[in-house]
């Protein structure tokens, strides 16, 4: 099996972490000074239990997610193409995924938030899509990789039918590789679980500055990011989204604690100095609820101090 990571940011240093050692012959996406540095120096590997393992780029096919053109070899011979970096680089991602996915394989978009989705259903077949969601913990510094808590990473189709061949075997690969996958059949469904706790996760949290974990050690940012979490799944509801017997204050709990010594990826992003993907969570629940006509003052309050954060912080 081939796969393809494009992006490499902490997503997908978990991935390339992960399969590296597997059996799949990966091709890996990345631009810039870190492109140079993994060429030179390979990566840099530290898992949850505090092992650390250098692998050199000789292990995977490197390639320049700024250069549109790619090796002839490569051309439509992915069958699994993960798109990993942040959501204002999908259509580039996404263009370079169409160039290197074969005609019966997979592309998966794992990014926060819902609107990724829509992008690639109007790039690819819908056959050719994987939904997902992932709730390990990682974060990385130029080519060394964190990976510093386990969780699971849920998939499937978008029409919620059963697994394919191919998709049965990626899962396998990804068991043996220590990700724990799942496989849903109301991957949509999971998608809002998931932007409902990087709702309550997140944003806070790019805030304060702390740790996933602090959320659940101060009484009174528990209660608000349960709040926020509420407001959005208001939003859910009326978007169509079952969430009758959904405890969300239990999936966020069990979040926060398989990832408490977790910076979360817009808190990486704050430190940084980068654009976060607050558009794509609070920014997505606001511009719903005003198709919906329902308000939504605390996600506009959060979305607003990060768009204040990200201005004073990011240098133009």
């Amino acid at each position: 099996m081939r796969i393809a990571i494009l992006g490499l940011g902490s997503i997908g240093g978990l991935f390339l972490s992960a399969l590296v050692d597997s059996d799949a012959d990966l091709v890996v996406g990345t631009r810039g000074i870190k492109l140079k540095q993994i060429l030179e120096e390979g990566i840099v590997i530290h898992s949850p239990e505090g092992a650390m393992e250098n692998i050199p780029s000789n292990y995977f096919e490197l390639i320049d997610t700024e250069n549109t053109s790619i090796p002839k070899e490569l051309i439509h011979s992915c069958d699994i193409v993960l798109i990993c970096g942040k959501s204002n680089s999908i259509p580039v991602l996404s263009e370079l995924a169409s160039k290197l996915l074969s005609d019966d394989g997979f592309v998966m978009g794992i990014q926060n938030g819902l609107s990724h989705l829509d992008y690639l259903s109007g790039k690819f077949s819908q056959k050719n899509i994987l939904g997902s969601t992932v709730t390990h913990g990682a974060w990385h510094n130029k080519n060394t990789f964190y990976w510093e808590g386990r969780g699971i990473i849920k998939i499937g189709n978008l029409d919620d039918s059963e697994p394919s061949e191919l998709a049965l075997n990626f899962i396998n690969l990804l068991n043996e590789s220590h990700l724990s996958p799942i496989w849903s059949n109301d991957i949509r469904k999971e998608l809002w679980i998931k932007l409902l706790i990087n709702i309550g996760i997140n944003p806070i949290c790019a805030i304060t500055g702390l740790k996933n974990g602090a959320i659940k050690s101060t009484s009174n940012m528990w209660e608000q990011a349960m709040s926020c979490m509420a407001e959005a799944s208001h939003i859910a509801v009326a978007s169509g989204i079952d969430m009758s017997g959904i405890d969300i204050e239990n999936l966020l709990m069990d979040v926060v604690l398989s990832t408490t010594n977790n910076r979360c990826s817009m808190l990486q992003d704050i430190m940084a100095n980068r654009l976060t993907e607050i558009d794509s969570l609070c920014g997505e629940i606001i511009t719903r609820g005003e198709s919906l006509g329902m308000p939504t003052p605390l996600n506009s309050m959060l979305l607003t101090l990060i768009k204040g954060i990200e201005n004073s912080s990011i240098v133009e």
